[in-house]
């Protein structure tokens, strides 16, 4: 595969303005490699009001092998997607879309998009994301304070997990807010500037997605005054803070459903599915009877929760928040034959715009999420498809390692994201970047950067647990480099292990950072976090890919200021592409790895390297003029 066809993303090298209004007229750009053609017409075609609409292009620009074509676009829809049509001298016709380049017609809902709603603010392409679950970040010398709670199973800070019920929702450690900030030094020297906390609301489990309350934090992790401590400590070193929010569901001890639960007259009672005359009976959350799912034809549920200045979400973003994560939020709204899904993010985008337009909406979406990541609401999502899931299948190797189930069965099989497909799947490189394309190509560009890129979460197993040999910083690499946000899961700079979901939630092991395999992934994570921050282009820049065989892939990130080369290669690497593909590589600057670059005298480029291999180069910016 190779980079020397058309190219177009939604960046800014290619598009005028990232926020366009309703009206406006956008410039929009396309490189095209010389020699492609030759071309009688460039187009771009949209589709407002599923009415085609149709602009030429004109050559503007020749430099370094390509020609770029430039049209006006007028954004006509909130979400307005446009294409190109390039027309051959010899009769033949290509589309390009976010898909790739195809000698067919193509899919609308796999256009480039503009959207119109207020753009996220700038802070979040910026940022590198650290998810903690309280209950085993740390624990301050206010911990013993607190009392053990009546559903709680006591453990110390040694104590290995229990993956086994009633351990795996009740073992408690005791982390709470103030362990946070002790730590903060840590994440800090890191490179961390967004924290993402799991729930901090009371509840009658060790993760606290049973919330009984929304309105106070646990006083097991310090209360308000605790929140309030760290929210203020983390804003002082320059870093924002997230909550976690559940909209599908509360705990069946949450004073609402306590309310309603067998008193059908309550104002609460349509809060819930309730399926019974007596209200006993409910709709829950994947069978788990201790959250059952909200009902959000309710108008008073979405004035207490999501509307408006006295909401739930509203409250916590006066108090200091930085935005929300909202938890399963492909499932909110849905029940049966009722889809309310559109109407509740739209009124959560709206709520967070209203008390801070600088906070941020990501909505977690397990699987395809690009019916939801239209722009109407999430700045982005937590999602697994478009990244987590093909790169386990291209850098893992199970070793059959024992485990125990929720049941305490044990299993050898490898866990992968709960799919009964006999472990992890093999990928190609090939098949990764297939899937990047397959799982983006519905998503506008402007929130696919806004896309969490974990290697693994609190409701995974780690990556580093299966992980090929010498993987690690081809993992870390990547999710550092692809466009979105990058995500380090507490402890994953700690090189944790853990099998499933539950037991990668090991609390984390203060002093041990001067062992040598902590201190050598300790380094990785500091120098490639370091990176990230100091090359805008790996923020907001275009991605093309020059070359992707089953081995290796090799793309750059592109702004008119800089060009960042990346390289990951499983295994061995010998590739040689042409001047056209990489511009500027003579005057490449090392930045990461140990992978050979070379340039001959006409242009053309060798990439050498034993794999595991992980590298990047700086590079000039992008020249738009000859």
């Amino acid at each position: 595969m190779t980079g020397s066809l058309p190219h177009h993303d939604g960046s800014a090298l290619y598009v005028s303005t990232q926020a366009p209004a309703l009206g406006d007229t956008v410039q929009v750009r396309v490189r095209v490699p010389q020699g492609y053609g030759p071309l009688t017409a460039v187009r771009t075609r949209s589709n407002p009001d599923h009415e085609p609409r149709w602009s030429d292009a004109v050559l503007v620009s020749s430099a370094d092998g390509w020609d770029w074509w430039q049209a006006d676009v007028v954004v006509e829809n909130p979400r307005h997607g446009y294409r190109f049509v390039f027309v051959h001298a010899d009769g033949t016709v290509h589309w390009l879309n976010q898909s790739g380049l195809h000698a067919a017609e193509t899919l609308d809902a796999e256009d480039f998009a503009f959207v119109t709603t207020p753009p996220p603010p700038a802070w979040l392409s910026a940022a590198v994301m650290y998810q903690i679950f309280p209950d085993r970040f740390a624990r301050s010398a206010q911990v013993d304070q607190h009392p053990t709670p009546e559903w709680a199973i006591a453990a110390s800070w040694e104590t290995p997990v229990d993956p086994v019920l009633p351990g795996r929702s009740q073992q408690f450690y005791g982390g709470d807010l103030d362990g946070i900030i002790d730590h903060l030094d840590h994440l800090e020297d890191l490179g961390v500037t967004l924290l993402y906390l799991t729930p901090v609301f009371p509840a009658a489990s060790n993760h606290r997605y049973d919330a009984s309350s929304f309105l106070s934090v646990d006083p097991l992790l310090g209360g308000d005054d605790a929140y309030r401590r760290l929210i203020d400590a983390a804003h002082a070193r320059g870093m924002r803070i997230i909550g976690d929010l559940t909209s599908n569901h509360s705990g069946d001890r949450h004073e609402w459903f306590q309310a309603a639960y067998g008193h059908p007259g309550a104002p609460e009672s349509d809060f819930y599915y309730f399926t019974n005359d007596d209200n006993t009976e409910y709709a829950t959350w994947m069978g788990a009877q201790t959250l059952p799912k909200f009902n959000w034809a309710s108008t008073e549920l979405r004035r207490r929760f999501v509307e408006g200045e006295d909401s739930v979400v509203a409250h916590w973003l006066k108090f200091g928040l930085d935005g929300w994560r909202v938890d399963v939020a492909n499932m909110t709204g849905r029940y049966g034959d009722i889809d309310l899904n559109a109407e509740v993010r739209q009124t959560l985008l709206q709520t967070v715009l209203a008390t801070n337009p600088d906070a941020i909406l990501l909505g977690e979406s397990t699987n395809d999420a690009t019916s939801d990541l239209q722009g109407d609401a999430w700045h982005g999502a937590m999602t697994y498809p478009s990244f987590t899931r093909p790169v386990w299948g291209w850098l893992s190797e199970p070793a059959g390692t024992p485990w125990l189930s929720y049941d305490g069965e044990e299993l050898t099989e490898p866990w992968f994201f709960t799919q009964p497909i006999g472990g992890i799947p093999r990928y190609t490189a090939h098949d990764v970047v297939a899937a990047m394309t397959r799982f983006t190509a519905g998503i506008p560009w402007r929130v696919r950067l806004g896309n969490m890129l974990p290697l693994d979460t609190h409701d995974t197993a780690r990556f580093e647990t299966n992980a090929a040999d010498g993987t690690m910083p081809l993992a870390v690499g990547l999710s550092l480099t692809v466009p979105g946000v990058p995500v380090v899961f507490a402890g994953d700079e700690f090189a944790l292990t853990g099998a499933d979901g539950e037991s990668s939630r090991t609390p984390i092991p203060w002093g041990t950072e001067g062992d040598p395999i902590v201190a050598e992934r300790l380094a990785l994570y500091r120098e490639l976090i370091a990176l990230r921050h100091a090359h805008a282009a790996l923020q907001t820049g275009g991605m093309r890919f020059v070359h992707v065989d089953d081995e290796a892939l090799v793309f750059v990130r592109e702004s008119a200021d800089e060009t960042v080369l990346v390289v990951a290669a499983r295994g061995d690497l010998s590739v040689e592409l042409d001047a056209q593909a990489l511009p500027g590589a003579s005057q490449a600057v090392d930045l990461f790895g140990n992978v050979t670059l070379a340039t001959e005298a006409d242009g053309s480029v060798l990439l050498e390297a034993e794999g595991p291999a992980f590298a990047m180069w700086a590079l000039p910016g992008v020249r738009l003029a000859s």
